[in-house]
């Protein structure tokens, strides 16, 4: 990813209740659509981290029964 413009998950269809994704100054963002003026900026290290642990399962305990 090397543009600037915010990407959103092929999962997320027409809906506005989405993820977004972007690539700016080397380092990447992270927002909710429906809340566009919160944004996490980390590095593809400590994202590439996060969602290796979230495919093992290491959070689900925190989103079982949302």
């Amino acid at each position: 990813m090397s543009s600037s413009a915010w990407q959103k998950s092929s999962y997320s269809g027409a809906s506005d209740n989405c993820v977004e994704v972007r690539s700016i100054d080397g380092l990447l963002e992270v927002r909710e659509s429906d809340q566009g003026d919160v944004i996490v900026r980390t590095t593809r290290r400590s994202l590439a981290d996060f969602l290796q642990s979230a495919k093992a399962g290491e959070f689900d305990h925190l989103v079982v029964g949302a």
